[in-house]
């Protein structure tokens, strides 16, 4: 299993998804975390006030996240501190079977937290950013 969690530090969950400065990726055997990397994010972008909302009016061509896709391939679980819906619906339709939502934090904290069942995928809410 492949867990990815967005961050600008390389140690922490950063609050927005789509605008971190990279992932962290954990690479899982047996429950444990067996390798560790740190994945730029090729197209860390920015919206409006309430862009990740539905109904933004914001185009999709315009709000693109085939890099972030493409380098996260192989991820099967996405451990974040918010995102928008579109970047949900595109790690979905991409082959990312679970977006956790959690508070901001250590990521290898998070990490063993779902490991452990601590946390599960969320269906809704995945914006919780400050926009």
């Amino acid at each position: 299993m492949r867990i990815a969690l967005p961050t600008n530090d390389g140690t922490s969950v950063s609050p927005h998804f789509g605008r971190s400065a990279g992932f962290l990726v954990f690479d899982i055997e047996e429950g444990q975390i067996q390798k560790r990397e740190t994945i730029k994010n090729p197209s860390c972008h920015s919206h409006e006030e309430g862009a990740c909302d539905r109904g933004s009016g914001e185009s999709e061509s315009s709000h693109s996240h085939a890099g972030i896709l493409s380098a996260l391939a192989g991820c099967n679980v996405v451990i974040c501190a918010g995102m928008g819906w579109r970047a949900a619906e595109a790690l979905k339709s991409a082959g990312v079977s679970e977006v956790v939502v959690t508070e901001p934090g250590l990521a290898e904290e998070a990490v063993s937290a779902f490991l452990a069942g601590e946390l599960t995928a969320s269906n809704q809410g995945f914006c919780r950013c400050s926009h």
